[in-house]
């Protein structure tokens, strides 16, 4: 195998892409240059002091190099492979299908404006993605209360037969009952896609025509609406600080860092407004700031997110005009880069980095006050371990049946749903009455079994329950070998009975914690007993949540099950096209037979079946 060294001989002083692999032959860190010799040579000769580059390099195994034939496609191959590698020390950003878009459904008759994370070519148009999925949420809110568009999915607006709650209530028109004339309600999807876009200026002035000439024709009553869709406009007009005069589309960079501990925040302008912005936090990253910029720069653009006109940089970027030629190919139109050093967009910068001071501050104040808590916690449970990581652990049964067990993790004092498990209990007839400890049993073994196998387990693991419920944690850690794993039990507040008093008294909530026959109470308010609810009501969310959805859909399915011939492609086809088991019921037997796959004999048998008086 080539040593680094006769690879770093060989390097052409080209364009390209570097790759940097660990002893397994992972790839740790994703790099281009314009002079790969350069570059990467770097690197290795001790010319970079840097902690963060020592760290790297000493892990370094492998290098590989992909030459470009010119910068912008070093940028491109660049940003894909950090996509598909995903690798350890480079800046990586979540992808735009988090983030809201609205779409309206411009290709139905009737179109309708919502919410989405999926963006396709079909015809319709998006707008976004909204950097805040509340502010695209409170848009619609205003559409249809003050445009008054339909909100109901395409199946629920065919099969309509009279006016739903959305009309009572004045914030549709009931196109789909109704006689609304098209044309009509075809302007209001306009306003609303001006309103979206940002244009109230524009929207406000035909507004204002509008209303007068209904003032004028006598019709007060429309002219009171119009009225009220402008002073909706004017009020979130109101909200939006202005920050430059031009009206124009930017995104503003602003950087903030102590050590290698970094905050970005970035400014949306749009309309020469400020519409949003998102924040960006980064630890252990000794890189200059120009390289972090570039890094995020990097990822920034990617997928569906929208281009401004002008990108304000707080430091100057070596590869500037290559940024700027690939952006400006992809909108369409010529877009700038810059870093401003003087005048208005200098102070637009100086904005954005004092939102990163504050956000840092901010951020640390609640890092602070999270260890604060769990120091707490440690001290009042008289933990070994500092509960950096907690699990906590639920079972949901109702009516003893569908029995769920639900695991939440707290990692710092904050949840982490990425590393929220469901466990469906495999050993245990939950129909027969079931048996909670056994459940718990079971679930933590396969909790444990798994963490031991990967080296991946809590400092401190919680479970909903008293005595029992912990003893059964305590077996599950002996059973499986698991050492160092810190366990208590969380028993919820009973209500007692006062003998002499017509008011209901509820017991404090109590932490059993092993080999101790008396439960710790916490105080009621305490920062402690905060955190263990917070861990518990999380788990038990968790596993409810999963719970319905099981429930939900046995269901619903369960009627189509009773009924021979009835399999999954044809029980899929009937609810596809009724949309619920009580719309089957009442079809025809000729509705029956336009769904696929349904022949004469086997429709009948539905009906016969749904029809059936019950026992």
């Amino acid at each position: 195998m080539t040593s680094i060294g006769e690879k770093l001989a060989g390097l052409p002083p080209r364009p390209g892409v570097y790759l940097m692999r660990d002893k397994g032959g992972k790839v740790i860190y994703v790099g281009k240059a314009n002079d790969l010799r350069a570059r990467v040579r770097a690197y290795f000769n001790n010319s970079d002091e840097r902690s963060q580059i020592q760290f790297l390099v000493r892990r370094v195994e492998d290098i590989e190099t992909l030459v470009t034939s010119n910068d912008k496609e070093a940028l491109i191959l660049e940003n894909n492979l950090i996509k598909q590698y995903k690798p350890r020390y480079n800046i990586r950003l979540k992808d735009d299908k988090s983030y809201l878009s609205i779409k309206v459904t411009t290709q139905h008759d009737w179109p309708r404006i919502l919410a989405t994370r999926k963006i396709v070519k079909d015809g319709n148009r998006y707008f976004g993605p909204f950097s805040s999925a509340i502010a695209a949420r409170e848009t619609i809110d205003i559409i249809e209360k003050h445009f008054l568009l339909r909100n109901c999915t395409d199946h629920n607006f065919r099969n309509r037969s009279r006016p739903c709650l959305q009309y009572q209530i004045k914030r549709c028109m009931a196109p789909c009952v109704l006689a609304v004339a098209q044309d009509a309600y075809r302007e209001q999807v306009r306003q609303a896609m001006l309103f979206i876009e940002g244009k109230q200026q524009q929207l406000i002035g035909e507004l204002k025509q509008r209303m007068q000439e209904k003032s004028d024709a006598l019709e007060f009553e429309a002219a009171a609406r119009i009225r009220d869709q402008i002073q909706a406009v004017e009020t979130t007009l109101e909200k939006q600080r202005m920050v430059a005069h031009w009206g124009s589309d930017q995104d503003i960079f602003g950087l903030y860092r102590e050590g290698g501990f970094i905050e970005v925040q970035v400014l949306l302008v749009r309309q020469g407004k400020l519409t949003g912005n998102q924040s960006y936090s980064f630890e252990d990253m000794d890189f200059p700031d120009d390289e972090v910029i570039a890094s995020l720069l990097t990822q920034f653009y990617q997928g569906q997110r929208f281009i401004p006109d002008e990108i304000l940089l707080p430091v100057e970027l070596e590869d500037a005009s290559v940024r700027q030629e690939y952006l400006a190919e992809r909108k369409g139109k010529r877009i700038a880069i810059a870093a401003p050093q003087r005048g208005d967009k200098r102070h637009l910068v100086e904005m954005a980095e004092e939102n990163a001071r504050q956000n840092f501050a901010d951020r640390h104040d609640q890092e602070k006050a999270r260890e604060k808590m769990l120091r707490e916690l440690q001290t009042q449970l008289r933990l070994k371990n500092y509960p950096q990581r907690i699990e906590c652990f639920d079972i949901s049964m109702i009516h003893g049946a569908h029995a769920v067990g639900s695991m939440a993790t707290f990692i710092g004092g904050e949840p982490d749903k990425n590393l929220f498990r469901h466990y469906r209990i495999r050993t245990i007839d939950a129909s027969s009455g079931g048996d909670d400890f056994a459940m718990m049993l079971e679930m933590l073994k396969r909790r444990f079994s798994r963490g031991k196998e990967e080296s991946d387990l809590p400092d401190l693991i919680v479970v909903d329950g008293g005595k029992g419920q912990l003893a059964m944690a305590l077996v599950a850690m002996s059973e499986v070998g698991v050492e160092g794993v810190e366990a208590v039990g969380l028993a919820k507040m009973r209500v007692q009975a006062a003998p002499r008093s017509a008011e209901i008294e509820r017991s404090a909530e109590r932490v059993f914690l092993p080999g101790q026959s008396n439960p710790v109470i916490l105080r009621r308010n305490s920062n402690a007993l905060f955190l263990l609810q917070r861990v518990r009501d999380e788990a038990h969310r968790f596993a409810i949540t999963h719970h319905r959805k099981l429930r939900s859909k046995q269901t619903l399915s369960s009627a189509l099950d009773q009924v021979p011939g009835i399999g999954g492609v044809r029980k899929r086809a009937l609810l596809r096209a009724f949309g619920s088991i009580k719309r089957i019921e009442q079809a025809s037997l000729d509705e029956l037979l336009k769904v696929p796959a349904m022949n004469e004999r086997l429709a009948q048998e539905v009906l016969d079946a749904l029809r059936q008086p019950p026992d």
